[in-house]
């Protein structure tokens, strides 16, 4: 007999639901990828901590690690210290910085393990900061703060930069700087406003196209100090237009998350093999990671229908987190890992918990077992009903 519970439909009725869902995909062990993939990875808040969740952050930090081991068992890569860890959002520097440090130690004991670090500004205070020299700066102690730990670089879009920058050439000046002295070579962030408000007008302008020709020619003129680039924009069309100008060997890492499937198939066009495809620096890959790595595997066996089957049927439930407001999207993160088991509570950093509404809980988790995602279908079904009992919906 199917497993079923009483959700939310919409207009605020209930109706039954039966679960549907097969049992999630088993990557193959030992596949190596053809893409780099990074997962921005979320934190697991310590509920029992005697805190102030909105003023303060409390983390577990067991549970934490042992997240980003499971994503090192599946090839997957770990995008730390993100906005997916809430930086900025609930996760302030000095937290950041011991997250780093142990996702780094850790990594150590995993043969192959990807780690990259956030590298920003968050620790300045915005109302202190006058001018792109105080960014610099910021940008500067977390840089020798990271790779001070042998890390590798994300260096992350900075709220403090758009606020003071008056021109294009103010960005020129502060990523010239930051990337001449990198040990090793960075990941670009580019963050669209729909993730943070606060970085609208990035690179100078309102316009995408010239911004991207700013960050463009900053690459362009640093070619050896550039990984790649992540854009997290929304807009494809975007994306595959910038990846196919970027300069050889540089990477596009999506931050696609209503289009991950195909940036990452590639359309094989671009005047160097890897701008015909995307690699990846995804935060839904937190929630979908059995599948993605599943899906990765196949890729690199050439497998490109399997790629699609398996990733596809994740989209509309990575569409459906990422909905706007867009930089609520962690929340769905964390639902995810709680009914898979991968933590014990449903509470997060900055009592974020609360930013979506039980109609947006009931429609993901729909979502999850229509992409095969539930993997403990019992032990979901049993917590769905306890968040549906703490709103007072009860069987």
């Amino acid at each position: 007999m199917a497993l079923s519970l009483t959700l939310p439909v919409a207009g605020g009725a209930l109706a039954p639901y039966a679960l549907r869902g097969r049992a999630p995909v088993e990557p193959a062990a030992g596949i190596q990828f053809n893409r780099i993939a990074y997962s921005a990875a979320h934190v697991v808040a310590d509920p029992l901590a005697a805190v102030d969740p909105w003023l303060q952050c409390a983390v577990d930090w067991d549970a934490t690690i042992g997240y980003r081991r499971h994503l090192w068992s599946l090839g997957l890569g770990v995008a730390e210290a993100m906005d997916t860890a809430q930086r900025g959002m609930g996760l302030d520097w000095p937290t950041s910085l011991e997250l780093i440090r142990r996702s780094l130690e850790a990594a150590k004991e995993v043969p192959g393990a990807r780690v990259a670090s956030g590298c920003g500004t968050d620790h300045l205070d915005l109302d202190g900061v006058k001018n792109v020299d105080d960014v610099i700066r910021g940008y500067e102690e977390q840089m020798a703060a990271i790779e001070a730990l042998d890390g590798k670089l994300i260096v992350m879009a900075s709220r403090a930069l758009a606020r003071v920058a008056k021109s294009p050439g103010d960005y020129e000046r502060v990523y010239d700087r930051i990337l001449s002295q990198a040990k090793q070579p960075v990941v670009l962030h580019w963050l669209g406003d729909m993730f943070d408000p606060a970085l609208a007008g990035y690179w100078g302008t309102a316009d995408v196209d010239r911004a991207m020709d700013t960050a463009l020619g900053i690459i362009a003129a640093h070619p050896d100090k550039v990984d790649g680039i992540k854009i997290s924009l929304l807009d494809k069309d975007k994306e595959i237009a910038m990846r196919r100008r970027l300069p050889p060997g540089v990477r596009m890492y999506t931050g696609d998350d209503f289009n991950y499937a195909e940036l990452i198939a590639g359309d094989g066009h671009g005047s160097d093999p890897m701008h015909g495809r995307s690699d990846a620096l995804l935060g839904i890959f937190d929630a979908i990671a059995p599948a993605a790595s599943a899906a990765l595997g196949e890729l690199a066996r050439g497998n490109v229908e399997k790629f699609h089957a398996i990733l596809g049927p994740t989209v509309p439930l990575s569409r459906h987190i990422f909905a706007a407001p867009t930089r609520f999207y962690k929340t769905g993160v964390v639902f995810m890992a709680w009914l898979n088991g991968h933590q014990r509570h449903f509470t997060m950093v900055g009592g974020q918990q609360s930013t979506r509404s039980l109609q947006h809980f009931a429609e993901l988790f729909r979502l999850a077992d229509a992409a095969n995602l539930l993997e403990q279908p019992e032990l979901a079904v049993r917590r769905m009903k306890t968040l549906l009992a703490l709103h007072g919906v009860e069987d």
